[in-house]
């Protein structure tokens, strides 16, 4: 489990991480590995100082060139909960609201603007937008199986600037570096209210994006009708792949990344929490009963999409 589905269950504190790193020596050199390890090191020190409580256990680097063209780093979570206290999607019922939290903006414990690109169909993303050349300039950055007409098809360069409302303009090459958003101190915050009991569900928008919902509940329409504006970096990744916006709500978060299933008295108490950290929250939908089925309408700014049977 990665940190925010450990969040997702109702865990904030004791939580075990350890990493594994695996590396082509001949292309990264310590130097990447020890900002990497000191990179990890100060999100755990921010994360306990707003009240999440994780211990770094250690880890394993591996010089793997036979099998990493250039790194990967595994982390592994681990922690125990009362089953008291797990949030269980299992209760996501007719008559709950759905809150929620951007994916964009700036956090207030993050460094800059956050594109909310998230950690899922970035390589869709990067080769769908990104011009040709990139190729010849960083061969090691892609499956040389490929068919060479769908390695960085796209029109855009890394260094061309963005625009985006409130921030400036921003490389197209950052917006898609930017880091998945924790939310973390959220989270605990909202925890520490006495929220937890009012909570049926919280979905993590990544596999699956928008749809995720569907991997845990039954009998249920989960109606999506009010959602955030779609954040740039998807606007940008949309109009140079041509993918129809039904698959990229089923790819991307296309604007929020984490939902909470719950009842309208804590969903304002949520919402006013999460912007106390700078993070946009609001009310997007609703869940019906639908007996014997599982669906997700999204009704957005690109269309009315039906998900599920």
């Amino acid at each position: 489990m990665n940190l925010d589905d450990l969040l997702c269950v109702g865990i904030t504190d004791n939580i075990l991480l350890s990493s594994t790193i695996g590396r082509n020596k001949n292309l990264i050199p310590r130097e990447v590995i020890g900002a990497v390890i000191a990179g990890t090191a100060a999100l755990v020190d921010e994360l306990n100082r707003h009240g999440v409580g994780i211990i770094l256990t250690g880890g394993e680097t591996a010089d793997v060139g036979d099998l990493v063209r250039t790194i990967i780093v595994d982390s592994t979570v681990a922690a125990q909960v009362p089953r008291s206290d797990v949030i269980d999607n299992a209760n996501i019922r007719g008559g709950d609201v759905i809150v929620a939290l951007s994916s964009s903006g700036r956090a207030t414990y993050e460094e800059g603007y956050n594109s909310g690109i998230g950690s899922n169909g970035l390589t869709a993303a990067r080769h769908d937008t990104f011009k040709h050349s990139l190729a010849k300039e960083f061969p090691e950055s892609f499956d040389p199986m490929m068919a060479e007409e769908l390695v960085y098809s796209g029109k855009v360069g890394l260094e061309d600037p963005i625009e985006i409302e409130g921030f400036g303009t921003i490389p197209a090459g950052k917006l898609l570096l930017s880091p998945t958003r924790t939310y973390g101190p959220i989270v605990q915050k909202i925890f520490a209210a006495g929220l937890r009991q009012q909570i049926h569900g919280m979905v993590h928008c990544s596999g699956g994006a928008q749809t995720k919902v569907l991997h845990f509940v039954d009998g249920v329409h989960v109606i999506k009708d009010n959602l955030m504006k779609t954040a740039p970096v998807f606007r940008v990744i949309q109009a140079n792949s041509g993918t129809p916006w039904e698959e990229m709500y089923k790819v991307f978060n296309m604007g929020h990344r984490l939902e909470f299933y719950t009842n309208q008295e804590a969903a304002s108490k949520i919402i006013d929490i999460s912007k106390t950290f700078g993070v946009d929250a609001q009310i997007i939908g609703r869940v019906e009963a639908l007996p014997g089925k599982k669906k997700v309408t999204i009704k957005s700014e690109h269309g009315v999409f039906e998900y599920g049977s």
